[in-house]
């Protein structure tokens, strides 16, 4: 039996190194007729990190770095890994189906939606050919034989955008402690890849700035606290320095 022992948030920005792109519907959400728009929050008509396009890369990066004879990665064409083991740390921190009834407790790891910072929106504002927080890139198909072009026209979020992201992991055993440092490795290995469409051709490459750790226990909650700090993790900023640090 799980028993909730406190919560764990790792909050801070996401910066976007290069343009970013993650797809919208091109039927409803598709700005200045490009052939392939970015998903866009209908509320601020502005471009937006779905929480659930940033879990997935990470879970995914897991599984491709423990691939090897016994990993993760399922060798049935390539479907996420799901398993019945109740000591899975990517199912237990990542998420099964409920349908799978393993009790592990519930799912560790919450992945909020992330929003531009205010600063964002207001240089998207003063830039010349942004509109609604994107860019048109325009790219070329070339035949390798006559070297004729298709062109093409790609909506993305411009290099040097920056979004508040917020991760809750929660620890209902002493096992997920050290699951904890695995959430934060998953964010070191997507640094190294991409977020998004496109990664092999430069797109999508982020980095998390300015993060911080904090926790609240059960008590916290009983006596409405705020936040507080993990010390050991005190003027540390980076994934790497927290990891380093656990």
């Amino acid at each position: 039996m799980v028993e909730f022992e406190k919560n764990y948030r790792i909050s801070g920005e996401i910066v976007c190194k290069t343009g970013l792109h993650i797809g919208g519907s091109s039927d409803t959400l598709g700005i200045g007729g490009s052939d392939s728009p970015v998903i866009i929050d209908t509320y601020q008509n502005l471009p937006f990190i779905p929480g659930s396009s940033l879990k997935g890369k990470m879970r995914s990066a897991l599984e491709l770095k423990y691939s090897g004879e016994g990993g993760w990665l399922d060798k049935n064409e390539g479907k996420v890994h799901a398993c019945k083991d109740l000591n899975c740390d990517l199912c237990t921190t990542f998420g099964r189906g409920a349908t799978d009834n393993i009790k592990s407790g519930p799912t560790r790891l919450i992945v909020r939606d992330a929003f531009p910072t205010e600063a964002t929106t207001s240089s998207w504002k003063d830039k010349e050919g942004i509109a609604h927080g994107t860019e048109i890139k325009g790219e070329n198909f070339l035949n390798r034989i006559t070297s004729m072009a298709t062109p093409r026209f790609i909506e993305r979020v411009p290099a040097g955008s920056a979004f508040v992201f917020e991760m809750i992991f929660s620890v209902y055993s002493q096992d997920d402690q050290a699951r904890l440092k695995f959430v934060l490795e998953a964010m070191t290995l997507l640094e190294d890849s991409y977020l998004g469409g496109s990664g092999t051709r430069g797109y999508g490459k982020i980095t998390f700035s300015g993060l911080s750790l904090s926790e609240k226990t059960p008590e916290a909650y009983r006596n409405g606290q705020d936040w507080q700090p993990v010390l050991k993790t005190d003027g540390k900023t980076t994934a790497r320095e927290i990891l380093a640090v656990l």
